[in-house]
């Protein structure tokens, strides 16, 4: 009896422990600046359980891109202040790579760069803000009014973020003509064929380790789209342009279907341009993408000459010279200061009697007197 009592224990001690964590683990705070929470929960982005930002549902294409970015949990809540009411719903993903890649997909063209991190934007009535590895999608009416309480609500969140590096693919996208918040951090097909629709198949190779980085151009009153795919080494990317090549058309002759794609490797880098009349044109945003390293031919090498035998000879004897001149100079300047240090401090500084000690072999009986070694002492004096 006492046995089965024991372990009725230890599962209810299991059941408790398993089920504490869901309240524990709650990121979203309970009140920030004078805001109190009126409801909360979590979600998951399956189209059973649709993702709502307050009249908003995000289903279908929003929910495909949150788990190719990686989505793990997500909390939502809704906040009051006297008459006024905020949504907040908080997207924790796998890293932070995923969170901004969330961040530049939730992102809106509309949505001006906030000051809360780095990472942030705010419009009218929506504002996001990305935190390491999470995530902030509020709602409400005029937002700028409330900003010294967001500014709360992120330092309230930041303790749970985890923090790490952030994606450098934007930093190749040319800046001419470059439509403003039209840059998303792409790391799936479904979210790709979002932007670029041309499928929904993994025809670019994200199971294979691309990332990519899209945004949006006006050059010459023609819309176009730059994508520069990053891969893990350059056969990989040299080998998916030859499979694009083979699939779909690419880099054709000017006239042919305007649907074309223009694309070149660099190195690491896969870039292509879809919505270009020509080459010529695609050729305005292609010339401008660079890896960080390039490999030229011409650059002048370093050649090492030896010099003539006499050179060689010369310097030697040059050399060597230099060095018997200091020898005898600070053999002669060190010597000659022992002298007068003797002569005007005898016994005082060098060879003092107290402390001079000399092995003798005993062949006489004539004491050692230290005077003797430099002509100073009495047998001296008297020759």
């Amino acid at each position: 009896m006492r046995r089965h009592l024991v372990w009725a224990v230890a599962i209810f001690a299991v059941l408790i422990s398993t089920g504490a964590p869901a309240s524990a683990q709650q990121v979203l705070p309970s009140s920030f600046g004078g805001w109190n929470a009126t409801a909360r929960g979590n979600f998951k982005p399956e189209p059973n359980n649709t993702l709502a930002h307050g009249a908003v549902v995000l289903a279908g294409q929003a929910i495909a891109a949150a788990k190719e970015y990686g989505f793990v949990s997500g909390e939502q809540a809704s906040y009051a202040r006297g008459d006024r009411a905020l949504q907040v719903q908080l997207y924790r993903m796998k890293d932070p790579s995923g969170a901004y890649g969330e961040y530049s997909y939730l992102r809106t063209p509309d949505m001006l760069h906030a000051a809360f991190t780095d990472h942030s934007s705010m419009s009218r009535e929506r504002a996001l803000v990305l935190i390491g590895d999470v995530v902030l999608d509020v709602r409400g009416t005029a937002l700028a009014e409330e900003e010294k309480d967001l500014r709360a609500l992120v330092a309230a969140v930041t303790p749970s973020a985890h923090q790490g590096p952030l994606p450098t693919l934007s930093e190749r996208l040319p800046l001419k003509g470059l439509e403003e918040r039209s840059d998303h951090y792409i790391l799936g097909p479904q979210t790709l064929n979002h932007f670029l629709p041309i499928s929904p198949d993994d025809w670019l190779g994200f199971s294979q380790g691309a990332e990519a980085e899209l945004a949006f151009y006006q050059l010459r009153g023609h819309h176009m789209t730059l994508l520069v795919a990053d891969f893990p080494t350059p056969e990989m990317a040299a080998n998916k342009l030859k499979e694009i090549e083979q699939q779909a058309n690419v880099n054709k002759d000017p006239g042919a279907n305007p649907g074309n794609l223009y694309a070149k490797r660099s190195l690491t880098l896969l870039v292509m341009v879809a919505g270009a009349h020509d080459r010529v044109e695609a050729d305005t945003l292609l010339q401008q993408v660079h890896t960080g390293a390039e490999v030229t031919w011409n650059e002048p090498a370093f050649e090492f000459k030896e010099p003539p035998i006499t050179t060689m000879i010369v310097g030697a004897i040059i050399g060597t010279g230099v060095i018997c001149c200091f020898a005898v100079i600070s053999g002669l300047a060190f010597g000659g200061f022992r002298l007068v240090m003797k002569r005007l401090l005898p016994d005082k500084v060098f060879d003092r009697s107290s402390q001079l000690q000399v092995l003798q072999l005993g062949l006489s009986s004539k004491p050692i007197n230290s005077e003797d070694f430099y002509g100073l002492g009495p047998s001296a004096r008297k020759r």
